[in-house]
């Protein structure tokens, strides 16, 4: 259904946003009408957080305007715009964990009475009324840190209603959902577009915007370089827009030559942080020379067993041995110095010191070895040569070895990672969700560094919640299931319907 001959109620007239050295955006335009879903695509640093950032009031634009509902505003902060009725749920959430859902949604609009007491009871009902009004089906009285990922992301969305939002921009929020949970958010913005709630939507997927939007707008180096209709794209066509060059979407690689044993797991046992047990009996064997894909639906043992085998998390029980050493207890560095590179699932926890400068985190495996460091004495110019190589081979951008890692856009901050990781001799490769929250140029890339590294005769671990990824790079595909290998397939078998359905518990 067009829903362009509907209301105009965001637009951005001319949006310009320069920081020092930088033109972030550059006179951008853009429509939004009530209820439409419009997606926003582009590389990292293309400039989509800035042009939200904008809207949302927590950046001035240099030049340019901003109308809401026919009228010309200016916003200094996000209480300003909250105000007009428009509402952003972030990539990172802005949630308490201790706390309820209700008493999380109230923060900053707290309902009290007599005696300035806060009315919880007002509050949880307020909460349950907009879930069953917009199918957000979410529990008030439940604590955040004991909900899963997708259901927070549903707080966050009637944290915006609450606040009588009717214009939400919504921040890559798929980029740590499972694909059920994705699917569950996509008929949710339906119910609330229905409901004439208007949708930014954010993102680097090119399935999820065909499946969602009503119409589709691309970013490149701060431009708005053009606008399509779903029904008009195909995933090639709007990752050329995106990039501006031909994308190879498929992983092209050939036919694996796997050679010795390099990773051997036996009856392995490993708790969560609750004590439970997350991992049960798995035995694993990686060939040099071959990717093993393990997949499954998060939250079945993928994490703890990558945590296990990198030395971040305790192991109960079984054996690890690598390249023929037992390392069941080895600390991260003793595996490390074994030739281990890991690309970890969260790249802000695990991956990177945010403080830190780009040439700093390119050597944190390293730093104490020569050339960059002879006892307690570290060699800065040393560390930055091989940051200034690093950042130029990885395209990591922008290319300035000074930047703090912080201040990177999440593709360029696993750019970082991967530059690090790829750059020292490898024997073995973990990688858990090596693609997560990147766009398709990046995507690109770091496909291709892990199949090469599998060309150099190096083990590859792969585990992705993204089954096309793990079906495009892995030779061998493990299931996982409540903490167990429930079946090791040939690619050749590996069939999406059959990896699904043993996803889902099924014997196939």
């Amino acid at each position: 259904m067009d829903k362009t001959n509907r209301p105009i109620v965001l637009e951005a007239k001319g949006l310009t946003k320069r920081f020092p050295g930088v033109l972030a955006n550059d006179n951008i335009n853009l429509k939004l009408h009530q209820g439409e879903i419009l997606a926003l695509l582009g590389e990292n640093g293309a400039g989509k957080s800035t042009l939200m950032n904008m809207l949302y009031g927590l950046y001035t634009p240099t030049e340019g305007e901003i109308w809401i509902k026919g009228e010309k505003v200016e916003l200094s902060n996000p209480g300003e715009a909250i105000d007009r009725g428009v509402g952003m749920v972030h990539q990172h959430f802005q949630l308490v964990p201790p706390m309820t859902v209700a008493e999380n949604v109230m923060l900053g609009s707290e309902i009290t009475s007599g005696g300035g007491r806060l009315n919880m009871r007002q509050a949880i009902r307020n909460v349950r009324e907009l879930s069953e009004q917009y199918g957000l089906a979410v529990d008030p009285t439940a604590v955040i840190e004991d909900l899963p990922v997708g259901t927070q992301q549903r707080v966050e969305i009637i944290k915006a209603l609450y606040r009588h939002a009717d214009i939400l921009i919504l921040d890559e929020p798929t980029a740590v959902l499972t694909p059920q949970e994705a699917n569950e958010l996509f008929r949710i913005m339906r119910d609330l577009t229905a409901q004439n709630v208007s949708i930014i939507f954010i993102t680097h997927k090119l399935k999820e915007v065909l499946a969602v939007a009503d119409r589709i707008g691309v970013l490149r180096s701060g431009q708005m370089v053009g606008t399509a209709m779903p029904e008009d794209s195909t995933e090639t066509s709007l990752a050329e827009m995106m990039v501006g060059r031909n994308v190879i979407l498929r992983v092209e690689k050939s036919a694996s030559k796997p050679g010795q044993p390099v990773l051997q797991i036996q009856n392995l046992h490993v708790h969560d942080d609750r004590g439970h047990a997350a991992v049960e009996g798995v035995d694993l064997e990686v060939f040099a020379g071959e990717i093993l894909g393990i997949a499954g639906v998060e939250g079945n043992g993928q994490r703890e067993l990558v945590e296990a085998l990198t030395g971040l998390r305790h192991i109960d029980a079984g054996k690890i041995r690598i390249d023929g050493q037992d390392t069941t207890h080895f600390s991260p560095r003793q595996i490390t110095e074994l030739g281990v590179a890991h690309i970890p699932e969260d790249r802000e926890k695990h991956g990177l010191v945010m403080p830190y400068t780009l040439s700093d985190n390119m050597v944190l495996n390293r730093y104490f070895k020569a050339p960059y460091a002879k006892g307690l004495i570290m060699h800065h110019d040393k560390i930055d040569e091989n940051g200034k190589v690093l950042v130029k081979e990885y395209d990591v951008r922008p290319p300035n070895v000074h930047a703090l890692a912080q201040n990177l856009s999440g593709g360029n901050k696993q750019k970082v990672i991967v530059a690090r990781e790829f750059s020292s001799p490898t024997k073995l490769l973990v990688a858990a969700q090596p693609t997560r929250g990147i766009d398709v140029g990046s995507i690109e890339f770091i496909h291709k560094e892990i199949v090469a590294q599998r060309d150099h005769g190096v083990a590859v671990l792969v585990v992705s919640a993204e089954l096309d990824e793990v079906l495009g790079l892995a030779d061998r595909v493990a299931v996982m299931f409540d903490g167990r290998v429930v079946k090791i397939l040939p690619i050749a078998e590996a069939t999406r319907e059959r990896v699904g359905l043993l996803m889902a518990g099924s014997d196939a």
